[in-house]
């Protein structure tokens, strides 16, 4: 179980890619650990998933580069979570969010799923079905970055 649930993750990430407008894509998934030290001092440590289990939290790293010759304009990074993992958060990026497999994307606070009984809920981080960054200034050629987003394994 714990070994399938492993393979799941890594083939729910995108490998790594070449988009259309050079724009290389590295995709690394972590599980963060906390280590306390001899004096109580607590570490976060961000460790190769070997095995999961449910209630570890996970860090999915997507670094991009612009390999083209021209900055890359309207950049959209889109991200599936793994159905074994629950979204937790994007740290201080504010990404956009789908809750039905991709049709619909907003602010996670404006979302809302509907209910069996023909109501709506409000949308809930374990309702996250996708994750999207749209880049609004073009990445320049060279150009580097980093986007994180956490999880944790249901």
């Amino acid at each position: 179980m714990r070994t399938a649930l492993f393979l799941l993750l890594a083939a729910s990430m995108p490998g790594q890619a070449l988009a259309a407008n050079q724009v290389a894509l590295d995709n690394n998934v972590f599980v963060e650990r906390v280590s306390t030290d001899a004096q109580g001092k607590q570490k976060i440590l961000l460790e190769e998933p070997k095995v999961v289990v449910p209630g570890d939290r996970l860090v999915f790293v997507l670094n991009y580069r612009n390999a083209g010759a021209q900055p890359a304009d309207k950049f959209v990074i889109t991200n599936p979570m793994p159905a074994a993992v629950r979204f937790a958060d994007a740290g201080d990026t504010s990404p956009l969010v789908s809750v039905d497999g991709g049709k619909q994307w907003g602010l996670l606070s404006d979302l809302s799923v509907p209910m069996t009984d023909g109501t709506r809920r409000a949308a809930q981080p374990a309702d996250v079905t996708h994750v999207r960054w749209a880049f609004q200034k073009p990445i320049p050629v060279g150009g580097t970055g980093k986007l994180i987003f956490r999880g944790v394994v249901k």
